[in-house]
């Protein structure tokens, strides 16, 4: 479990690929309304997107969880590293330190 602006994240994929200082660093409180955070690591920089659930009133096509693999074949470099985090239920207080 990974904290990030006071909510809780897990891994649920590419935990080999995961470096939380480069993570921390990067996530701004834009990524609190999404449900899953995607990072890849396209020609050497770190990128994350905000993904939700297919149920999530927020959701769009262009971050429904559910289209992950699409958008992992036309965003990102072949074979480039990546990973998923989830955001756990009971820490969606959207509260900053």
């Amino acid at each position: 479990m990974y904290k990030l602006l006071d909510n809780d994240y897990k891994i649920v994929k590419g935990k080999e690929n995961f470096n939380y200082e480069e993570v921390k660093y990067l996530f701004t409180d834009y990524f609190l309304e999404f449900d899953y955070v995607f990072g890849d690591y396209s020609y050497g920089k770190l990128r994350l997107k905000g993904f939700n659930d297919s149920e999530n009133k927020r959701v769009k096509k262009i971050n429904d969880i559910k289209y992950l693999d699409t958008y992992i074949k036309e965003y990102c470099a072949p074979g480039s590293k990546i990973f998923l985090l989830k955001k756990e239920k009971n820490s969606q207080n959207n509260k900053k330190v």
